[in-house]
């Protein structure tokens, strides 16, 4: 297969967990030193080049203070002029999210954006040949937990139709494909979609979504306060310790992104899963591993569940801050987020009591012979210890 080579690619949520393993894998000359010429780092929130831990490269540029929500001529004017050479840009990796519980208003403020970003870069480079937008588990109705529509037909595919109505009509991720899709038509650019179940590992700044880092802060803590070697009950249910699912790890999504992308001629107006292995697994399998990193045992929840992540964290901010000075941690991940959304490690851990696994076929065919996968061990432990290389855990 052909490649494209020399791209400067633009990452939109430059931060997040998946936007900022796009970032790193580029710089770490991923899939070769020549792919790509520059990479630019968008970010709302502040986010200076050492927080980010991303190796040192002339190839990098990093903008903060981008707003897409924004008009579209203030976007094109911060754009101009934050972004040297966007005249150059060839690859666009979408990874901005903006929350809003309500459904109508998370279709329009995320359609919007996309609209805005795509349609504003589009306009300053003639040089834009592809987009990747991530989706997620959520395409397949895995939010409706009970309602989940696939229970009894597994693996999920990409082949499987759009959830049922009412419920098809409230994802903003299908208004965003099907944008996609009209406004490329016709165009030199095309777009894929990838679509990760969990996802695990780093971010700079805290991330209401990020799994890994509240477990990285909850089993630090737990270490501290009851010792090395301490049993840790799983959080979640028998029922949860037992499902099946594909953990979707940053590096291994942003590597499966970056190879779709310089490949269009098998991505093309594809939707793809991305996951670390095409063997599922379970919590009662992850559990131990994931505390055996921090010196603790991971028991099953045999006699109820074990304390919530996020209350327990919350509960003993005393004894986190003693810590900070202690271990000469960063300051501000417990305790000062006005952006922590504590329901969601329960929720992940708990309410998902039913198999979910993805079908990887399509994804490693796509890949080729680049394709990967890595194990529970490499993909958690790698997010631990880049949370503790940039000292937000001991």
């Amino acid at each position: 297969m052909t490649r494209l080579t020399n791209n400067h690619a633009l990452i939109f949520g430059a931060s997040g967990i998946t936007g900022w393993a796009i970032v790193n894998a580029i710089l770490h000359d991923y899939p070769s030193s020549d792919s790509f010429s520059k990479v630019t780092a968008l970010t709302n929130r502040p986010l200076s080049a050492e927080q980010a831990q991303w190796p040192t490269s002339n190839k990098l540029q990093l903008a903060s203070g981008i707003d897409l929500q924004s008009d579209p001529a203030t976007l094109e004017s911060e754009l101009r002029r934050h972004v040297k050479d966007i005249e150059t840009v060839s690859v666009v990796y979408f990874f901005a999210y903006i929350m809003d519980m309500t459904p109508a208003n998370e279709i329009e403020i995320n359609v919007r954006i996309l609209q805005n970003a795509v349609t504003v870069v589009e306009k300053l480079s003639p040089k834009l040949r592809f987009v990747v937008l991530p989706t997620g588990t959520k395409w397949y109705g895995v939010h409706l937990i009970d309602e989940f529509p696939w229970k009894n037909d597994l693996p999920l595919r990409e082949s499987m139709p759009r959830i049922p109505e009412p419920h098809a009509s409230q994802m903003f991720y299908y208004n965003q494909v099907d944008l996609l899709k009209k406004i490329s038509d016709g165009k030199p650019w095309t777009y894929c979609t990838v679509m990760p179940d969990v996802i695990i590992g780093f971010v700079p700044n805290n991330n209401v979504y990020c799994l890994a880092q509240w477990l990285a802060i909850y089993l630090s803590l737990y270490r501290e306060l009851n010792g090395e070697g301490a049993e840790v009950v799983f959080p979640g249910t028998m029922e949860s310790w037992k499902i099946r699912s594909n953990d979707s790890s940053q590096d291994t999504i942003a590597r499966f992104a970056i190879h779709a992308s310089l490949h269009a001629e098998v991505s093309a107006g594809q939707d793809f899963n991305a996951a670390d292995n095409s063997q599922p697994s379970s919590w009662s399998a992850k559990w131990p591993i994931i505390c055996d990193y921090f010196g603790l045992k991971g028991v099953a929840p045999t006699n109820g569940p074990g304390p919530d992540p996020a209350r327990y964290i919350m509960e003993n901010q005393t004894e986190w801050v003693k810590m900070e000075p202690k271990y000469g941690l960063r300051e501000g991940h417990v305790g000062k987020n006005e952006r922590s959304f504590q329901f969601f490690p329960y929720f992940i851990m708990t309410m998902f009591n039913f198999d979910r696994q993805l079908d990887m076929t399509k994804t490693h065919k796509a890949w080729g012979t680049d394709k990967e996968e890595i194990t529970t061990q490499q993909g958690w432990h790698t997010a631990f210890d880049r949370f503790r290389k940039a000292r937000i855990i001991p």
